[in-house]
């Protein structure tokens, strides 16, 4: 039979060795020689009945799913199968799809469920050896140890009785042949010598029998110890990662919040420079305004001295009315000479406003301005950029000083 192309039933249940005992597989060799096919023999209880899609597999010893099957064979129904001759059936797996190395492995009766019917004692793949010699024996071994003690047991009474009737007819000729009575004396020595160490034998075998029974008890302790360890290894192993998963949460808030925390730094320490620049400019353009005021101070005392009156002496006056300053937009400090009504004094001169800065400029100044540079071709300097802007654009001057605050 080759091997069916296709994958075979299997599950990812953990094996369970309750249904292992419905498939017997019998005359299972200790090692297989790597090279030739290897026929496996199975026998089908009464408990169990086979269906298409089951199958046999070879499995590494160790185990735990039969999806880790190393190949595989599809059974063969029976005709019958009420037939007790039918219940004894076998497979050939090829050499060329057997494993190459010589680790132990053993044949898995799965039916199309994926559950396992049916185990075999372990085997190699390898040369036989000296150490082959040695004798191995299972659960399956000791039973057919016991029937060969039987049978040996009644080959030996048989044997004895043989031997009495044989030891009578040589009482009987021991007169007639005493040279020969003393040859089969010595025969009968050498037999009851032989049945004796044939009987060592076998109570050496029985008790190798049950040395093995023990050590395959330990391994079958030992091995649901070896599962339970790996059991909580694995429960610590997911607790562990959900504890990692947790810290890298962690890790990406925090990392997250430190952002933030940097792009708010840099917004803040970008508006703290342009604070600071449009604090530098205003500084500067307040020292200007300071020294066009000191200016318009000096021209004020040049042009009361002129007029032949003390500015010292002149009242101060501070405008009560914020609105009252469009009346006289060029005087700082109020109108002096509100109350003077000489008809022969002269004029002083008005204060108008810098159509630019909008500060205080004295009226004769203003007026060589004005002549210097009409007041339409004045333009409108950006005090943080030195971007300039014509009169009609006062607006967008506006709109482009105040973006340099933002």
């Amino acid at each position: 039979m080759e091997k069916s192309v296709g994958n075979p039933p299997t599950s990812a249940v953990l094996r369970d060795q309750c249904h292992f005992s419905q498939v017997i597989f019998n005359s299972v060799e200790k090692f297989y020689v790597p090279g030739g096919d290897v026929t496996c023999y199975y026998t089908l209880t009464q408990q169990f009945t086979p269906r298409r899609k089951d199958w046999i597999g070879i499995f590494r010893v160790g185990w735990k799913t039969t999806r880790e099957y190393y190949t595989f064979m599809w059974i063969t129904l029976p005709v019958d199968l009420n037939n007790i001759s039918t219940k004894q059936q076998e497979v050939q797996f090829k050499a060329y799809y057997l494993p190459k190395d010589d680790e132990y492995y053993q044949f898995c009766y799965v039916d199309q469920d994926g559950v396992v019917r049916g185990a075999s004692i372990p085997f190699q793949f390898r040369p036989e050896s000296e150490e082959d010699i040695l004798v191995v024996t299972t659960q399956e071994e000791l039973e057919t140890l016991k029937s060969i003690n039987k049978k040996l047991e009644q080959k030996v009474k048989e044997q004895k009785d043989s031997w009495e009737t044989e030891l009578l007819q040589l009482k009987e000729q021991n007169q007639k042949m005493s040279s020969e009575n003393e040859k089969m004396g010595v025969r009968v020595d050498q037999l009851q010598a032989q049945l004796s160490s044939q009987e060592k034998e076998m109570e050496k075998l029985v008790q190798e029998a049950q040395d093995k029974t023990e050590q395959l008890e330990c391994l079958k302790k030992e091995n649901g110890q070896l599962f339970l360890s790996l059991m909580e290894q694995r429960k610590h192993q997911q607790k562990l990662e959900k504890t990692v998963e947790e810290l890298k949460q962690q890790e990406a808030i925090a990392t997250t919040k430190q952002q933030e925390l940097t792009d708010e730094n840099l917004f803040l320490s970008k508006r703290l420079s342009d604070d600071k620049m449009i604090y530098s400019v205003l500084q500067k353009e307040k020292e200007r305004l300071e020294g066009e005021n000191d200016l318009l101070k000096r021209d004020n005392v040049r042009l009361m001295s002129y007029m032949g009156l003390d500015f010292d002496s002149m009242p101060y006056q501070v405008p009560s009315d914020p609105e009252g300053a469009g009346q006289h937009p060029g005087l700082v400090f109020g109108n002096p000479y509100s109350g003077i009504q000489e008809s022969g004094a002269p004029i002083l001169p008005s204060v108008s406003k810098c159509p630019t800065c909008n500060s205080n400029i004295a009226g004769d100044v203003f007026e060589r301005i004005s002549q210097q540079q009409p007041v339409e071709t004045l333009s409108l300097n950006c005090p943080i950029c030195d971007k300039s802007f014509s009169p009609d654009e006062e607006q967008i001057f506006e709109d482009h000083v105040f973006c340099h605050s933002l």
